[in-house]
């Protein structure tokens, strides 16, 4: 592999990655488990509609869910432009680390409803590397525009 920065932001990419399907499988398996179906045919077909319901266990696992892709999506985008840049490994390497840290301690924080203010301080704690990269890729175009 060319790049010893993308190779990194490869490896950490995929487990964040594997992560949000992990939550996916957690939240189906709850639904299942609380029988309570956001539609109405899946419902029917585990015990009736009585079972199209919300339950609080399922809600929370969809927000982590949803938490993840609203903050992952962009860092792969950020990372991957990032990466391009050729930064140093070991700076790159402490960026990717701290973010995929802080968003699996915020995953475990919501799934299990840690004491606050654990889940805010792993989303600020994951929000730092974020901007720090956007800014380093403002700061690089810039240098070249």
């Amino acid at each position: 592999m060319g790049s010893g920065v993308f190779a990194c932001f490869s490896f950490y990419s995929t487990l964040l990655v594997l992560k949000m399907y992990s939550l996916a499988v957690i939240t189906g398996q709850l639904r299942l488990r609380r029988k309570a179906f956001a539609n109405p045919e899946d419902a029917l077909r585990h015990g009736g509609l009585v079972y199209h319901r919300t339950d609080p266990d399922v809600e929370r696992s969809r927000r982590a869910h949803r938490n993840d892709m609203e903050n992952i999506f962009p860092f792969l985008f950020l990372g991957a432009i990032y990466s391009l840049m050729e930064p140093n490994l070991h700076i790159a390497h402490v960026h990717f680390l701290v973010f995929f840290v802080a968003r699996v301690v915020h995953s475990v924080a919501y799934l299990f409803a840690l004491k606050a203010p654990t889940r805010s301080l792993a989303y600020i704690i994951g929000q730092i590397p974020c901007v720090s990269i956007a800014l380093q890729i403002l700061v690089n175009i810039a240098a070249v525009w």
